[in-house]
């Protein structure tokens, strides 16, 4: 019986269920044509986008143009979204914010220019919650994106409107990234594949040199493992870290058997809902059954480092804020901002006397968490604390401390990665809920462990392979 509430726009047309390597190879063959391919996504957006509410300006003739004027680069005519707090050139930059002047950027940003540098053609800019300052896409400035597998839940944030054209089968892949969670949490809300990478793995946004800890990493959410790998693989061609090892192309599982912790236990001491504890000890058993040795461990993330990242995300928000003119130029208007950009910049102003304190606190828990990968090659957790909300249980019009609580509840295993810059991703685990959504499992590595998630995800996938939108969950999935 079909899930009235589902939206998916796979369809007999030319990008069929393929993935963006599939659809590259078949390019460059010339099987078929990038125009092709993009005006198919186009057609598929705006078939599916008005009951989604994903994207946030589109880009459909520049498109088209673009894909008549191809360079030789791996991903070339693939279609793909831009998230809309990075520049495309001629595009506005919204920021997801009332608050925001509407006018065309000068110039890409530096990873806009890495990300088309692989050869994807953007269709458009997708929707974010203000400033991606929380883990669902509602904001006053275009409204909710929803989620493809029950439009009544959210695709969760702050990437939810990349995570939504992805899930549907609009494009293949879309760009995200992640504060604290803002490419995982949407992927595990939409059931994807999310890599949130090391600190400085990529190209970083120009904001982040104005932080004292850049906790915000750029990538990408994909449908399959491989469309994530190849991706990482073809910006490195633009740019690769000297500081990092190289990842390479990962094409297949890993040989290495591995040595994996997993946890469930929440920092804030209250366990996660038991279908989420479930999903967590399937998942390791099905790593066991693969050969890996695992074990479980208590969580190294604790309630003070909860606590201390609070603080610094509430002064992203002041200096956003109150300092943020230069940054999104004349017309910013601060009057405009939403309650909770408001509510954790006054929450940072109260805290702030904590703010000396933190490198210390974060000294700490680099060190215990880094005794603890010393014994494990990955480590195994939860994504989410329960099940994906329902739209307007974390809205905008939540009062701010109610709002504040649901977050930390829904999100609380995946900041620690960003204060310390590991790797980390989420993937499906196959299974929905009653509520028609995915389940979603995190793994994290040491700092420049990309190739050894990649390796473990393509067997995870191979044993545990995920529906898309509109297929049955039992049995195994066949494309």
């Amino acid at each position: 019986m079909e899930n009235s509430k589902q939206v998916s726009a796979f369809c007999d047309d030319i990008l069929a269920k393929m993935d963006a390597v599939e659809i590259s190879k078949r390019i460059a063959s010339g099987e078929i044509k990038a125009s092709e391919a993009v005006e198919a996504a186009i057609a598929r957006a705006k078939k599916v986008n008005p009951k989604l509410n994903a994207i946030v300006t589109d880009t459909f003739d520049e498109a088209m143009t673009n894909a008549r004027n191809l360079r030789n680069n791996f991903f070339r005519g693939v279609p793909a979204f831009i998230k809309d707090n990075d520049d495309i050139k001629g595009v506005p930059t919204l920021q997801g914010s009332r608050a925001v002047a509407s006018k065309p950027a000068k110039e890409s940003s530096a990873f806009v220019k890495q990300f088309l540098s692989t050869g994807l053609i953007p269709l458009g800019k997708t929707s974010l919650p203000e400033f991606g300052l929380t883990a669902t896409t509602e904001p006053l400035l275009s409204g909710p994106a929803r989620n493809p597998w029950n439009t009544g839940f959210s695709t969760g944030g702050s990437s939810g409107g990349s995570a939504a054209m992805v899930a549907a089968g609009v494009v293949p892949i879309a760009h995200g990234n992640d504060g604290g969670g803002s490419i995982r949490i949407p992927a595990a809300c939409c059931g994807l594949v999310g890599l949130k990478p090391s600190r400085d793995r990529l190209v970083n946004h120009e904001a982040a040199k104005f932080l004292p800890v850049n906790i915000v990493h750029q990538g990408v959410l994909t449908r399959t493992v491989r469309d994530t790998a190849y991706f990482f693989h073809a910006a490195e061609q633009y740019y690769k870290n000297p500081r990092l090892p190289e990842i390479g192309l990962v094409q297949h599982p890993g040989k290495k058997r591995l040595k994996i912790g997993f946890y469930t236990d929440c920092p804030y001491h209250k366990a996660c809902d038991l279908e989420i504890s479930q999903g967590v000890h399937s998942m390791a058993k099905t790593c066991e059954e693969l050969g890996h040795t695992v074990r479980e461990i208590t969580s190294p993330i604790t309630r003070q480092m909860g606590d201390d990242f609070i603080v610094y995300w509430g002064m992203l928000a002041f200096m956003i804020k109150w300092l943020s003119g230069p940054t999104f130029g004349k017309g910013f208007d601060r009057s405009k901002v939403e309650p909770l950009t408001t509510g954790l910049s006054r929450h940072f102003i109260k805290k702030s006397y904590r703010l000396p304190f933190m490198p210390f606190v974060m000294m700490r828990f680099a060190k215990l968490y880094n005794q603890i990968l010393g014994d494990y090659d990955a480590l195994l957790s939860p994504v989410l604390g329960h099940e994906q909300p329902e739209v307007g249980v974390m809205g905008p019009d939540v009062p701010f401390e109610l709002a504040l609580d649901r977050l930390e509840k829904f999100v609380p295993f995946t900041p620690a990665q960003n204060v310390l810059g590991t790797p980390a991703i989420s993937l499906p685990t196959g299974h929905l809920t009653a509520n028609g959504l995915p389940g979603a499992i995190q793994f994290a590595a040491a700092t420049g462990q990309e190739k050894t998630l990649l390796e473990l995800s393509y067997e995870i996938e191979e044993a545990r392979p995920w529906p898309f939108v509109g297929e049955k969950v039992s049995g195994r999935v066949s494309r």
